[in-house]
């Protein structure tokens, strides 16, 4: 039950026990010229191996594979994967977490961003979550559990490390355009169209089978630099605005700095020098967890602030255009309105004015609190009926306007009933209310009138007419109040 762990890098095997051929791995892929992968190879022996001689031949598939023979190590079978998973616990665990949180967060922002596009940043960091996590779990051969052949293992890894700046590219573009630098703009627009272009062009050659992603890795590994020297630049010059969530990116930009910068120093040292020795694995899969919780604190931060500086506006918005007694629209918000309405000379539309009766009376007697309790009954009454059916205002003092879109006389007619119920409903609530609105209302559907001015003109003649007549059955009423 012995099994054989082999790393290779970029090789075809062949192993003879005695003289016997037991395995053979990627010669038949060498042949045509594609990729045979890097990573492990376990190999089960025959069943009678002990005491015999092994042999291994190995043929490199690329330039430049490898410079020396990883350690052979042999174990039981059943311990064989165990030990693998057991020897890198750390990026096993942070590769799960990020590949399953990228995704999750990826699905649930791909919906968020078809609502505000404000969610792209977010859509970024899981993005380069997805890519590290694949990455890690890649690099360090977690994926060869799942039994998936080394050569796609090995195809999955370099598209994940490939892709992996181009999220992170598209993030920091917002914090370059906050700075007042056109040089480092220039240099940031150059480093991604370069970063876009050799993806492009090494994943094309890779399926074509011309150049290999293995060996345009150095290059590769030079533009991961340059793009981390590049973030670290741009976040030490956005920290002159003193902003807390600058620094805190800066915290995280530079802990990832230091954890890369550890594994490709050890990564070199190992394959050519032969005497670098990791004491932890994953360091830079650790880094990079440590830099995506650090984006999230920031985008969510960020958010929050632009949140609030969004409901304030709204709030000075609101204030702009709303009447601060009855909170109705006030006369700019309905002038505004008005000239848009203007502008669709196909749609059919109806102008209502209101004017209450007796208001100055109940100033002068009962008293602006009074007054002003009429007013705001007033305003409650005509949004209740006409509310939901276009814009009610209130255009100052005691008058009032409704602008209703869509309109017939049967449904106006249905309307005006109801608005009436609804004042007699309103006065027995209140005791000693006594609300009376005056009203007239004129339709584009009746009068063949487009001009909105001219209808509010002759919507406001048959209040006007209407309130008179309201002053002949009631002789109390004195002028028009």
């Amino acid at each position: 039950e012995g099994m054989l762990r082999l790393g290779i890098r970029h090789t075809a095997v062949k192993m003879y026990i005695g003289d016997s051929l037991v395995y053979e791995y990627g010669f038949d892929r060498a042949e045509k010229n594609k990729t045979v992968g890097s990573g492990y190879l376990f190999i089960d022996f025959p069943d009678h191996y002990k005491g015999k001689k092994m042999k291994l031949e190995l043929c490199a598939s690329e330039n430049e594979a490898f410079t020396q023979i990883d350690n052979l190590r042999i174990y039981e079978w059943k311990n064989a994967y165990r030990a693998l998973l057991t020897e890198n616990r750390i990026p096993m665990f942070v590769g799960v977490f990020l590949l399953i949180f990228g995704l999750s967060t990826l699905i649930i922002t791909m919906f968020a961003m078809l609502v505000s596009r404000k969610y792209a940043r977010i859509f970024c960091i899981s993005s380069f979550s997805v890519c590290m996590g694949l990455w890690t779990l890649c690099n360090y051969d977690i994926l060869l559990v799942f039994s998936i052949p080394l050569y796609s293992k090995s195809l999955i890894e370099y598209l994940a490390l490939y892709l992996l700046p181009v999220p992170l590219l598209v993030y920091m573009d917002g914090n370059v355009k906050n700075l007042d630098n056109k040089v480092l703009k220039i240099v940031f627009k150059v480093l991604f169209a370069v970063e876009l272009i050799f993806d492009f062009v090494i994943i094309g050659l890779h399926t074509k089978d011309i150049v290999h992603c293995a060996a345009a890795l150095p290059y590769q590994q030079a533009l991961i630099v340059c793009h981390l020297v590049l973030f670290t630049v741009i976040v030490i010059l956005n920290l002159k605005t003193k902003n807390f969530l600058n620094r805190l990116y800066l915290v995280g930009m530079l802990i990832m700095l230091g954890c890369v910068g550890y594994d490709l120093y050890g990564y070199y040292m190992e394959r050519y020098n032969g005497n670098f020795s990791v004491g932890i694995k994953g360091i830079s899969a650790l880094g990079m967890m440590v830099f995506i919780f650090i984006l999230i604190i920031e985008f969510y931060m960020e958010l929050s602030y632009k949140m609030m500086q969004e409901a304030e506006r709204n709030s000075l918005i609101k204030s702009a255009y709303t009447d601060e007694l009855t909170q109705l629209h006030n006369r700019r918000y309905c002038s505004e309105h008005m000239q848009q309405i203007n502008e669709d000379q196909t749609a059919e539309y109806t102008v209502v004015c209101f004017d209450l009766n007796n208001l100055k009376v109940v100033n002068d007697t009962l008293g602006h609190a009074q007054g002003d309790m009429l007013i705001k009954s007033a305003a409650e009454v005509i949004e209740t009926s006409f509310g939901r059916l276009g814009v009610v205002g209130r255009m100052g003092g005691d008058e009032f306007i409704a602008i209703l879109k869509n309109t017939s006389k049967g449904g106006m007619d249905a309307v005006i009933r109801q608005f009436q119920e609804n004042i007699k409903k309103k006065n027995q609530e209140v005791k000693g209310l006594n609300l009376a609105i005056a009203y007239g209302y004129a339709s584009s559907f009746e009068t063949g009138e487009k001009g909105v001015e001219k209808l509010y003109q002759e919507a406001d003649d048959r209040m006007y007419e209407n309130k008179q007549q309201y002053k002949k059955e009631h002789p109390d009423a004195r002028g028009r109040q």
